[in-house]
């Protein structure tokens, strides 16, 4: 390891590609905590925060942000107010205050809430943060990166059902965002989502900070995935790393007293739930980039009608997830051209 402090852990990928599994699994490590899908960059940090200090009342408001976040969960956040005086405690731990950054904040904030569940290692696991893998390679130079690639056709089946989820054990989800999923979805959106977040992580794939495992290994060779991912990270190998509590899918229904790797999470797309139509355009959308990651494009017949149909309700679809997607973002522009320009 070139830095001789521990890791900060950062889970990336495209969305619905085991991103949660391995940060469940990274998890139950003895040393390491992982923290919910925090959002810090993109939607509380953008590249024109890089310099800017904070005042004390910033730092503040971003701390309970984050508290609220971690503890009430990203979907369900409730009031802030309730982590000033964690946040106050936060704050006076921050050395050269007068010209603080929200890095500086985010920092701190994670090793107090990894110190308060007695790990020493953070391990953010936010999807999202694919596209921010040259800032955090460039910020933080103690992070280290395990990126997910999982097939695109399996990617497009999961965000298919993804609104199920509030009803096969995620009772935590609220209503709306279940319709927020079921808006997201379309196969020529997902399929270029899969191709930005693919190409964004592929410009640091021989990075040695960087590990990439598709989630097809991970299921089919369990223990050999998992020895890799904490020898990169320079962690001792835990056998209670491979009981991991079958939750999560949006396939089926939880079961937590089930534990291990689920063998039947690779391949689901074969075995039905995805119509012709859209993997013929998955197909035509990720070709390339799928050749590049080992995975195998199929000739599948393609019903001209109803890919012409889909092709017409894109731009309404794409007109709708952007109104429901909008207030996510800290820094519109910057969000953007990273998508356009992975």
């Amino acid at each position: 390891m070139e830095n001789e402090k521990n890791p900060v852990i950062f889970v990336v990928g495209n969305s619905r590609s085991g991103t949660t599994m391995m940060g469940r699994i990274i998890g139950m490590h003895p040393k390491v905590f992982t923290f919910g899908e925090l959002h810090f960059f993109g939607q509380l940090w953008s590249a024109t925060d890089k310099d800017r200090s904070l005042s004390g009342e910033q730092a503040l408001n971003l701390l309970k942000r984050l508290f609220t976040i971690q503890r009430d969960g990203y979907l369900r956040q409730g009031n802030p107010r309730r982590f000033k005086e964690e946040a106050r405690t936060v704050l006076d731990s921050i050395e050269q205050r007068e010209s603080m950054r929200s890095l500086d904040v985010f920092r701190a904030f994670l090793d107090y809430e990894t110190r308060r569940n007695s790990k020493t290692i953070p391990c953010d696991q936010t999807p999202r943060n694919v596209y921010y893998i040259g800032d955090i390679l460039e910020l933080i130079p103690e992070a280290r990166i395990v990126n997910m690639v999982r097939d695109p056709r399996d990617v497009l089946l999961s965000q298919k059902k993804k609104w199920k989820r509030r009803f096969l054990g995620g009772k935590y989800i609220p209503l709306q965002e279940a319709f927020r999923a079921w808006v997201n979805y379309h196969p020529i959106t997902i399929s270029k989502m899969w191709n930005a977040a693919i190409n964004s992580a592929d410009k640091y794939r021989d990075h040695q900070r960087i590990f990439q495992l598709r989630f097809e290994d991970l299921i089919n060779r369990p223990e050999e995935s998992i020895h890799s991912v904490v020898d990169f990270l320079g962690l001792q190998f835990s056998e209670n790393m491979l009981e991991l509590p079958q939750i999560g899918s949006s396939s089926g229904n939880d079961h937590p007293e089930r534990k291990g790797i689920n063998k039947n999470a690779a391949g689901r797309w074969q075995k039905g739930g995805l119509s012709p139509a859209e993997i013929a355009i998955c197909t035509k959308v990720t070709t390339d980039t799928m050749k590049k990651h080992g995975y195998q494009p199929t000739e599948h017949k393609r019903p001209i009608f109803k890919m012409l149909k889909s092709y017409l309700i894109f731009p309404v679809k794409l007109g709708f997830a952007f109104m429901f997607n909008v207030k996510r973002m800290r820094n519109l522009k910057d969000t953007i051209r990273r998508r356009l320009s992975a």
